[in-house]
C-alpha cells in the first residue's frame, strides 16, 4: 500500500496523520509530497518520526493538491494506493479492512469510508452524488429542503441519510480519503492538473465511473478528519479555487449535456455565491 499526503501547513496534525498510518497492520509505504510549508510542520514531522518508510518531496511551492499528487505517484510501488489528508486520522487495521472489501468487489476502482468530523458526526462529502448542473440549482434554490422527499431534487450530500447496512457503490466519495486500485488508476489516469484545489476528487470519480469502474463506500470502516485545517490562514483564496474548480468541472462533462442558458445561469450562479461568501469573510474579519 503506497499513502500520498499532500502537506500545506498541517500543523502537528500531519505528524499525527503519518503516526496513525505508520502504524498500520498491512505493510506501507509513505510519500509526502510538501507544498512549500511554512508553519513548521516538516520539521516536526522529521523531529518526530525517522522511519525508512516514509520519503519526504519537498516541492518548493505550492502545486496544487492534484499536481502534488501526481508528481509522487511514479515513486510509489503499492497495488493500491491511498490519498490521504494529513488531517485525518486512521486505525490501525483501517487499510486492512479496506482491502478485504476491493479484493470483495473486482470492480471498484476506488473505495472511501464513513468519514466523522472531530464531534463524532458523519462529514457531508464522505458519501455523495455529483453535482450536476441541476442539482447545483436545487442546492443554491434550497429545493431540497422545500421539496425532501420528491426525488428529482435530491441533495448532492447524503451524510443526513441512513447508513447503509454494507458497502455500497456510490457515485462520488471525499478527496480526504480515497483508497485507489493501481490497475484502475492506469486505466483512467492520474488527477487532473487544471484543477487547484477542491473538485479534482469529483474528476476523478467521474472519469473511472466513465471507464466503468465503481466508486465504493464502506460504512463499518471510520476515521477522523480535522477538516480545514490546511486552509485556515487564507479562507477567500480557498474558496476562489473551489468555485474556479466547480466550474472547469461544469464546463468539462456537461456542457453538452445541458441547455447553454442553463450553464450560463449555474456559472453566474456559482460566482455570485463566491462573491456573498468573501464579502461575508471580509465583514467578520473586520468586526472581530
Amino acid at each position: 500500500m503506497s499513502i500520498l499526503i499532500v502537506n500545506f501547513n498541517g500543523g502537528e496534525l500531519l505528524t499525527a496523520c503519518v503516526r496513525s498510518v505508520l502504524s498500520s497492520t498491512v505493510p506501507v509505504e509513505v510519500f509526502l509530497s510538501d507544498n512549500g510549508s511554512s508553519d513548521g510542520s516538516i520539521y516536526f514531522l522529521k523531529k518526530s518520526i525517522q522511519d525508512e518508510r516514509l520519503h519526504i518531496v519537498l516541492n518548493g511551492k505550492n502545486l496544487g493538491f492534484a499536481k502534488a499528487n501526481n508528481r509522487v505517484i511514479p515513486m510509489t510501488s503499492g497495488e493500491y494506493l491511498l490519498v490521504l489528508n494529513p488531517d485525518c486520522l486512521i486505525q490501525a487495521n483501517t487499510i486492512a479492512l479496506l482491502l478485504e472489501q476491493m479484493q470483495l468487489h473486482p470492480k471498484a476502482g476506488m473505495a472511501g469510508c464513513l468519514i466523522r468530523n472531530l464531534d463524532g458526526t458523519e462529514q457531508a462529502g464522505c458519501r455523495r452524488r455529483v453535482p450536476t448542473p441541476w442539482r447545483t440549482l436545487v442546492r443554491i434554490l434550497c429545493l431540497d429542503k422545500l421539496f425532501p422527499n420528491h426525488p428529482k431534487f435530491e441533495s448532492v450530500a447524503m451524510h443526513q441519510k441512513p447508513l447503509p447496512k454494507k458497502p455500497v457503490y456510490k457515485e462520488a466519495i471525499s478527496g480526504a480519503f480515497m483508497l485507489v486500485r493501481r490497475a484502475a488508476m492506469k486505466d483512467v489516469g492520474t488527477m487532473d492538473e487544471a484543477y487547484f484545489l477542491h473538485c479534482e476528487d469529483l474528476d476523478w470519480c467521474m472519469r473511472f465511473r466513465q471507464k466503468g469502474w465503481h466508486i465504493l463506500f464502506v460504512p463499518h470502516v471510520e476515521i477522523i478528519h480535522a477538516k480545514g485545517v490546511c486552509s485556515t490562514g487564507r479562507p477567500i483564496r480557498v474558496e476562489w479555487h473551489k468555485h474556479m474548480g466547480m466550474v472547469r468541472f461544469y464546463k468539462k462533462f456537461f456542457r453538452h449535456q445541458y441547455p447553454l442558458p442553463l450553464m450560463w445561469c449555474v456559472v453566474a450562479m456559482v460566482w455570485l455565491r463566491f462573491v456573498i461568501i468573501a464579502m461575508l469573510e471580509i465583514f467578520k474579519r473586520f468586526t472581530s
